[in-house]
């Protein structure tokens, strides 16, 4: 699946690759849902933020004896193409944000419930993506007035460029291998913001997850809490997770 693409959207690239990867068929509705993918005997969903919104619906195809299997893109680079109003390409260049698998934290407090879940899985597709931008001589406001501030140029598109690897999360082992603790330690949300920031290979913005990844895991009763110490709550990662 590792590859180069130029597709129309983010998600319709995406969605288009697992449709051939799993023979399944798009936009199929079913149990008054519309799912991206539906094969015999799962559901795959593509959505690139906000995967909370999806436990009610999650829930209900579980309960109607399907798989379900949600796909997440990361993006760990980003291009940031801009043009012209007639068009024209003005500038590419990369985009000093980065992602790091941490940030799918902020994305699954809601889903704790169903992570475990044997016949919940998520995929996370580590990619590259091409923001496309229009710039205007002048500040504009967005269609749906978002800005406090008008900028001279509005988000047009968001394309796949590469995807570099794809990582499944599908039992407790997954999430656990994130934590970079043994079974025998104990640790606080300070001690693992401490690990994340002088790990050289994650950008700086991922020790500011800590305490989202811990909230999630204890959600998941992936963690057990042993001790206070200083108002500091301690865990330990849970043998039986």
């Amino acid at each position: 699946m590792i590859n180069t693409y130029n597709e129309s959207s983010l998600h319709k690239s995406i969605k288009t690759l697992y449709a051939q990867d799993y023979n399944g068929q798009t936009e199929v509705e079913r149990f008054g849902h519309i799912y991206d993918i539906v094969t015999e005997t799962s559901v795959i969903e593509i959505q690139t933020g906000n995967l909370s919104k999806l436990l009610p619906k999650i829930l209900d195809t579980l309960d109607h004896g399907l798989k379900v299997k949600i796909v997440w893109p990361l993006v760990e680079s980003k291009w940031i193409e801009s043009r012209n109003e007639n068009d024209e390409i003005l500038s590419c260049r990369k985009s000093p944000v980065r992602q790091s698998i941490y940030n799918l934290f902020d994305e699954i407090t809601g889903l704790y419930p169903v992570l475990l879940h044997p016949d919940f899985s998520l995929d996370v597709i580590r990619v590259t993506t091409i923001e496309k931008r229009t710039r205007y001589t002048d500040p504009v406001q967005t269609p749906n007035k978002s800005r406090r501030f008008r900028k001279n140029y509005l988000k047009t598109g968001k394309e796949l460029k590469e995807i570099i690897s794809v990582q499944t999360f599908s039992k407790a082992e997954d999430y656990i291998n994130l934590i970079p603790f043994s079974l025998e330690e104990e640790f606080c949300a300070k001690d693992l913001t401490g690990k994340l920031r002088s790990d050289k290979a994650l950008p700086s913005s991922a020790s500011k997850k800590a305490h989202i990844t811990m909230w999630v895991l204890r959600k998941m009763e992936l963690l057990e809490e042993t001790s206070v110490k200083n108002r500091s709550h301690y865990y330990k990662i849970k043998t039986n997770g």
